[in-house]
């Protein structure tokens, strides 16, 4: 049973509802996430289902892993499947597993924007535009496009329903006036000049139709998908399906949502068919902090959900645990200018209100700062940040945040912050192409491709890991110029200047020499991924990184997985394209506006740092004192910015608010900033920002109170100092956070070395592939592929086992084409015999790629174990665990051989309560088994190991464990930049 001591009694109401549909409307502050998670944990001990049979969906996979974490923390035992996702994630998850019964592929590519653009700008010729193709620059409207099938995809359009719009449009011409051209705009026109503007409205809207259709068709011709793809695919497959649609509503005896007032129309479709019939359905949300609707948001499905399901039980959250009763009057009377378009006016009965109240005593402090430029605006912003926490020395930099309403507008606070040496992260969600470490990767790659490429030339020479000096790059530039020469031809040439130092001289050689081996390597063809990774290696950049830890170099190495993980995904999308073609790719997507997506955590941004992002960035987020910046017109509310291309009101079928329906959504986003704050509120302005005219204040401002924000005029500004210490670059970053599931990789890497175990999971240094890694998956996803044909179709072939192979071949980071083609055949040897050996007896498979998370008791504490199981057989009353491997077979395990499969049979006993009779570690190249079972007291011994490891994790000891042996530092990953490697 749910500690509900924890909850107060509309928590409790909620997480305690029976059955049927449950709005939970959860205004800022009051724990939705909470209540959401103690429902699930709610239903599952009180047996109205098992863990598998909740469906449990939010946006983005962060809120997903903290729901499962939190769900895990609350649960006292193990489970296994527990469906908690992103729309996106469950969505490629039913398509993955059935996606062929409607004609798809399951092992589809999903494509983001920029892989869109691609698809689009590589096949431009296909799509016939005229109308959105001008002359001087074919591929302005590509965006443009791709937004707009986007947009059509949230409404669940089709291209077959886009092309009847169009064929109406034409049948009808009258109609074509009132639907698409403005009534006052009509009287303007003479009756030639309006048929002249339906001809070409119609055509316009032909060519868009035709050009949906034919992106479409190239998504499948690629098997690929976009997001929207995901969604509405899975709408065909359960409207066209009955079975499997039917096979997941018994499953899921619980559908839950969070954050609903993001949810798009087509995703309220998805979640509506599934919850049928039994309509045990709970979304938890609030409509005044509706701020995607330029995602495809629907403000509308939390409006209207009561209309869907009549007989809803709803329940108001508004117990308030953040911030001051003030600030919560402050934002309810301005959220309040959004009437009558809110659900609390629509739901208003017996008193209910969204009024949000606080237990906590005491006022915040809430002003209005305005100065008469943006230096001066900025200066106030930095000096009452550095007042407050003069005044308060138990405060941390963290307890502060900078929010704006785009990236662009905090540029001027942040060079303020770096001025003052504040410690303080920009958590932007662009911008990975202009940090200094990927800046220099692509330098480097650019040089190997062209070495006259002067400017990469100087970026390389100037890379923190040569120190050449300022004064030599100075000369080296100079000879360049007055020679007429490329950089490289200069640094080529060293002996011949007179005023570069001997040191720079010997530097220089060591870069040379570099160029010229990884040249090879681009010759070769290698893989980009490998030729950064030695690049990275061999010039000290990694060792750079990784040593003498800092604030700094931990947002780089941050930076540096993240552009390690594009490359990755290019090379994957592009078939292992060379250094030129992958320049070429990332010039294509900087042409196409990407900047480089950035992921933001905040585990990630340093121990104690000013936070500045947009106010979307800060959603969920809280601070004790936030300051929402440049107030004034035009930047906050911004303009309406229409979509290039709108999609046409016939084809709509959310249903639009009324009103203003922009400004609308500016102010629920100025509501969420006000409600980020804790302890104090600043909103700051000013009257010039470089224009001509001076700024008028924001709207906001005035709705909020004219009295309570008359102008405070700043005194004579004066750079005050902190007298709190300031992050200097040699302080080291502590900030690491143990996970909260461990898997078995992890354990064992922690056990083989722990200073291994931090440069993977602590630092999080890219590593490279092997052969063995690209092999041992290969051979893992053909027999899981291979089991689970067996479940569906009863007595696949061989043919049908060597074609899965064949298709799940990854033939990455093979040195050349022979150890590849070596090992493909060895593969192909390994499967004949293995399925000899399985048509002889066949295996009674119960289970595939299961997976689990163990619980184990410390104390107090409960450690979580993730894993899955390969392949679970029936045999008789127990089960055989089998776990593969590729390799041969060894003469004897060792007790550390042994541990995987002890977990997963702890697992399987304590978890699915089954009798495991037999643990095999099944070897493919010489198709042998070893078998053994575990004691209780092997399973103990693991038990308590997996306790002392945990302990020394949490503790943060990550001394090295230098060795000889099979597990020698000779084979690991990092040893080209550990300072404690032994061979």
């Amino acid at each position: 049973m749910t500690d509900q001591m924890k909850l107060n009694s509309a928590q409790t109401e909620a997480v305690t509802h029976d059955r049927g549909p449950l709005l939970i409307i959860a205004g800022a502050g009051t724990g939705k996430t909470t209540v959401i998670t103690e429902r699930i944990s709610y239903l599952i001990q009180n047996q109205y289902c098992q863990p598998n049979e909740i469906l449990a969906l939010t946006f983005t996979d962060k809120a997903a892993e903290e729901m499962e974490e939190r769900v895990d923390m609350s649960l006292p035992y193990g489970y296994v499947d527990l469906w908690i996702s992103t729309f996106h994630s469950f969505g490629e998850k039913i398509l993955k597993a059935h996606g062929i019964e409607i004609g798809l592929p399951n092992d589809f590519k999903l494509l983001n924007e920029t892989g869109q653009w691609l698809l689009m700008r590589q096949n431009l010729a296909k799509f016939e535009l005229d109308y959105y193709k001008p002359a001087g620059n074919p591929t302005k409207f590509i965006h443009a496009l791709i937004k707009h099938f986007s947009r059509a995809k949230d409404e669940n359009i089709t291209p077959l329903e886009y092309q009847k719009f169009v064929d109406n449009l034409k049948a009808e011409p009258k109609k074509t006036i009132n639907t698409l051209i403005d009534e006052k705009a009509q009287k303007q026109l003479s009756k030639s000049e309006l048929d002249e503007v339906i001809e070409l409205e119609i055509k316009k809207y032909q060519e868009i139709a035709t050009a949906y259709k034919v992106y479409q068709q190239l998504l499948l011709d690629s098997e690929a998908m976009d997001f929207g793809d995901l969604i509405n695919y899975c709408l065909k497959l359960f409207k066209e399906r009955k079975n499997i649609l039917a096979k997941y509503r018994e499953q899921f005896k619980y559908v839950l949502v969070d954050e609903f007032q993001d949810t798009n129309y087509a995703q309220f479709e998805l979640i509506k068919l599934l919850s049928e019939p039994k309509r045990n359905i709970t979304v938890v949300g609030d409509d005044d902090q509706s701020i995607y609707k330029f995602r495809g948001a629907s403000v509308s499905n939390i409006m209207q959900f009561k209309d869907e399901f009549p007989n809803t039980k709803e329940v108001f959250l508004n117990q308030n645990y953040r911030s001051k009763q003030n600030i919560l009057d402050l934002s309810y009377k301005f959220i309040q200018q959004n009437n009558p378009n809110r659900l609390e006016i629509k739901l208003a009965k017996d008193g209910m209100t969204k009024k949000l109240i606080s237990p906590q005593k005491g006022q915040a402090e809430i002003k209005h700062l305005h100065g008469e430029d943006i230096n001066q605006e900025v200066a106030n912003t930095i000096n009452k940040i550095i007042e407050i926490k003069n005044n308060n020395p138990e405060l941390g930099w963290s307890d502060f945040a900078i929010l704006s309403r785009s990236n662009s507008a905090v540029k001027d606070f942040t060079y303020e912050l770096e001025h003052r040496e504040i410690p303080h992260t920009f958590l932007a969600s662009r911008g990975l192409y202009g940090k200094a470490i990927v800046l220099d990767i692509i330098a480097y790659l650019k040089l190997l491709d062209n070495y006259h490429e002067s400017s990469a030339t100087y970026r390389v020479l100037s890379m923190p890991t040569w120190n050449i000096n300022i004064e030599d790059l100075i000369n080296l530039n100079y000879w360049s110029r007055r020679k007429s020469l490329s950089l490289y031809e200069v640094i080529n040439r060293c002996d011949d200047w007179s005023n570069i130092s001997n040191s720079a001289k010997e530097q220089i050689a060591v870069i040379l020499k570099m160029i010229e081996t990884h040249s090879q390597l681009v010759k070769e063809k290698k893989n980009i991924t490998e030729i950064i990774q030695v690049f990275l290696e061999d010039s000290g950049y990694l060792k750079y990184l990784t040593s003498n830890e800092t604030i700094k170099k931990r947002e780089e190495l941050n930076y540096l997985n993240q552009f390690y993980k594009k490359i990755q995904d290019l090379e994957r999308d592009s078939n292992s394209p060379t250094a030129s073609e992958i320049l070429n790719l990332l010039e294509l997507e900087i042409e196409a506006g990407d900047e480089g997506s950035l992921s933001v955590n905040m585990e990630e941004t340093g121990p104690d740092t000013v936070k500045v992002m947009t106010i979307h960035t800060s959603k969920g987020l809280e601070f004790k004192y936030v300051f929402v910046v440049n107030m004034v017109a035009q930047r906050f509310p911004t303009n309406n910015r229409r979509d290039p291309i709108e999609l046409p009101e016939p084809l709509i079928k959310e249903i639009i608010p009324e009103g203003d329906i922009h400004i609308q959504e500016e102010r629920r986003l100025f509501y969420v900033a006000m409600t980020r704050a804790k302890e104090g509120l600043y909103l700051t302005s000013a009257d010039n920002y470089g224009g001509t005219r001076k700024k008028k204040l924001s709207q906001f401002l005035i709705e909020l109170d004219d009295k309570l924000f008359e102008i405070q005029q700043s005194e004579k500004i004066e750079k005050a100092e902190s007298k709190n210490k300031v992050v200097k670059e040699e302080d080291i970053d502590e900030s690491y956070q143990p996970p909260k599931k461990f898997s078995f990789t992890q354990l064992q890497d922690y056990n083989d070395c722990p200073y291994k175990y931090r440069f993977k999971y602590v630092l999080k240094v890219p590593t490279k592939g092997s052969k063995n890694f690209s092999y041992g998956n290969t051979i893992h996803n053909t027999l899981q592929k291979f089991f689970q044909l067996t479940t569906e179709s009863g007595k696949p072939t061989l043919d049908d086992l060597l074609g899965i192979y064949q298709d799940s071949f990854i033939d990455d980071w093979y040195p050349d084409k022979e150890t590849k083609s070596t090992y493909y055949q060895k593969g192909l040897e390994s499967l004949e015999t293995f399925y000899k050996l399985y048509k002889e007896k066949p295996p009674e498979v119960k289970f595939i790629e299961y997976p689990f998370t163990l619980k184990i008791k410390d104390g107090k504490d409960i450690i979580s174990i993730s894993g899955k199981i390969d392949r679970v057989d029936q045999t008789g009353k127990s089960v055989r665990i089998v776990d593969y491997k590729t390799g041969k077979a060894k003469d004897q395990l060792q007790a550390e051989d042994k541990e995987q499969l002890l977990i997963y049979q702890m697992a399987t006993e304590d978890i699915l309560k089954e009798v495991v009779g037999e643990l095999i570690f099944y070897y493919l190249d010489n198709n042998q088994k070893i078998s053994f079972l575990g004691t209780e007291k092997d399973t103990s011994k693991v038990r308590e190991k997996i306790i002392n490891s945990v302990r020394q994790i949490k503790s943060r000891s990550f001394s090295a464990k230098p060795k000889m042996g099979a597990r020698s530092c000779q084979w690991c990953d990092f040893n080209s930049i550990c300072d404690f490697r032994e061979y």
